[in-house]
């Protein structure tokens, strides 16, 4: 049974199952402080997904804990690779992880990223295309933009001409948060 590591949600809403949450941020926990090094990565916690139970934890709270824990494994990951191999190759490795999004970042818009099947719903490309504008105004110029800000962007739902597909949207971002994480 659960510890209680976060607040749970009230009456019958449904929250993150605590028993998996638990078991998750233990063997977290265990990961970082003993190693061994790299059994559980940034993309590891990013993609952490639990069951959603009556009266379980707050997906806010949870979400918000995942965003830290991801944010301190890629600082150790970063760490270590600067130890054995320098601050300038580290630099290298993020450009080359950032030069992956250009061609994405460089088609017009409206036309980043396929649009959703049939009536599937999907994201409004305007939406998209403006976070889009912000990385490339933060790798070309500098412009202030932190991973949190593409963690937590939300866009208008949309169906149809318009609209970017959901799950090529959120994998590029996630791409986008390894890169911004690893300067941070």
């Amino acid at each position: 049974m659960s510890d209680g590591m976060f607040r749970t949600v009230t009456g019958l809403r449904r929250g993150y199952d605590p028993d998996e949450v638990d078991a998750f941020f233990a063997h977290a926990r265990t990961v970082y402080e003993t190693g061994p090094a790299g059994a559980l990565s940034g993309r590891d916690v990013r993609s952490a997904a639990f069951e959603l139970v009556r009266g379980g934890y707050s997906p806010v709270a949870v979400d918000a804990a995942l965003d830290r824990l991801e944010a301190a494994f890629v600082a150790r990951a970063r760490a270590e690779y600067v130890a054995e191999h320098g601050q300038g190759a580290w630099m290298e490795r993020l450009g080359d992880q950032a030069r992956t999004l250009y061609p994405r970042l460089g088609r017009p818009d409206g036309e980043r990223f396929a649009p959703p099947e049939g009536r599937a719903p999907g994201y409004e490309a305007a939406d998209v295309d403006a976070l889009c504008h912000r990385l490339v105004d933060y790798f070309d110029d500098g412009a202030p933009l932190t991973a949190a800000e593409l963690r937590t962007a939300t866009f208008r739902a949309r169906r149809g001409r318009g609209a970017y597909a959901e799950a090529p949207v959120d994998a590029f971002l996630a791409r986008a948060v390894e890169v911004l994480l690893g300067v941070e």
